[in-house]
């Protein structure tokens, strides 16, 4: 098969909260006719960002039944590890609907290596049906700036000694910049809440580490022509092994993994109707005892019918209400707090102090 007749794939990387799942929702949004299959690997028990995607009815209409693409959710943690048992099998069964599909997008979990995804493409049932249009990594501009994700030390540990939530020797910088190490385009997000300042210094440390010919565009929103983001063409799949990163060398010499996933906790927290004022100022207070890199998840909110999402990086916060709770729903908080040597009870602790002592009920009545 031609590369032409292949299913083009495009892999949506970047750091935590990065925006990509906002990059991805525009592509649907405008995708004007192409039938696209998403595919979601999400970090944690719960499947968070597949759920705030089907809230947007991606993949089904509104009758539940499927549309152009089905939305595949790999929720079993770092894909650099469950690629072969996951990845495979999803791609064995889009690749038997090729006819049906125009475009494959793949959004990583902020924790996944993209590389060891980018090279599964190179297995021969894959290789001869799919092609790996391009991969796209999303920086976020404000929190990259702040130093959180610097390759620079010596900025890391200025900011580690300002900062408690950066008090800890973590392995972030370098996942950042193994990221950028596969990017064959790289999309700086969130651009409107910076100044052309600090828009340009953080463009000048991505350009460090990624080749010339590699394009940097800004984004507000995610909203980027399509025809910027898909169709480049770039066969990634052909050249991953010339990108070195710093993951290589954590293979031994008969290539088996060898990286500590310890390095990482996720806990879960489930809890009924909240405060949300309240369950703001735990989240803040635990990002400052603990250290916590992610906090997203659903929040039920008395007296609400619509269900909140909220979703965290480091110090800031972003919250907003993405559909109603249907009528079979029990309204509840479950929230997914991504980090290093967290004390679950500790953090259901502090969280459950937002949890209303009287019983209120959430309105999920159909509009009529």
């Amino acid at each position: 098969m031609s590369k032409q007749n292949k299913i083009p794939a495009t892999i949506v990387t970047g750091f935590l909260g990065s925006g990509k799942t906002t990059l991805l929702r525009h592509i649907l949004d405008h995708a004007d006719g192409r039938r696209i299959a998403v595919i979601v690997n999400e970090f944690g028990e719960l499947g968070i960002d597949g759920d705030i995607l089907r809230g947007c009815t991606i993949g089904c209409d509104e009758e539940g039944g499927e549309k152009s693409g089905t939305l595949y959710e790999l929720a079993n943690g770092c894909l650099c590890c469950t690629v072969q048992e996951e990845f495979y099998p999803v791609m064995k069964q889009l690749i038997e609907r090729r006819d049906d599909i125009d475009h494959i997008l793949i959004e990583t979990s902020g924790l996944a290596l993209p590389k060891p995804l980018v090279q599964a493409f190179n297995w021969p049932e894959i290789k001869n049906a799919c092609t790996v249009d391009a991969v796209i990594t999303v920086v976020d501009v404000p929190a990259t700036a702040s130093g959180q994700f610097a390759a620079n030390p010596v900025a890391v540990d200025a900011q580690r000694k300002s900062d408690p939530n950066l008090d800890h020797e973590s392995p972030l910088h370098e996942l950042f910049e193994d990221q950028l190490s596969a990017a064959d385009l790289v999309v700086l997000s969130k651009a409107d809440l910076a100044n052309s300042t600090v828009l340009a210094e953080v463009e000048a440390l991505v350009r460090k580490e990624i080749p010339a010919q590699v394009k940097v565009i800004a984004s507000d929103h995610g909203k980027l022509d399509l025809n910027v983001l898909l169709g480049l063409g770039s066969s990634t799949e052909d050249n991953i092994h010339e990108r070195n990163s710093h993951h290589d060398s954590h293979h031994g010499e008969d290539g088996e993994h060898e990286h500590d996933h310890d390095q990482f906790d996720s806990v879960v927290i489930s809890l009924p109707v909240v405060n949300k004022d309240l369950l703001m100022q735990s989240l803040h207070h635990l990002v400052q005892e603990f250290t916590i890199f992610r906090v997203k998840g659903f929040v039920a909110l008395p007296e609400k019918p619509m269900r909140l999402v909220v979703h965290g990086v480091g110090k800031r916060f972003d919250s907003y209400f993405d559909r109603r709770w249907n009528p079979d729903e029990v309204a509840h908080t479950h929230l997914v707090l991504i980090g290093q040597d967290l004390n679950q009870e500790l953090l259901y602790e502090e969280l459950s102090k937002a949890v209303l002592q009287v019983s209120h009920r959430v309105n999920v009545e159909p509009v009529v």
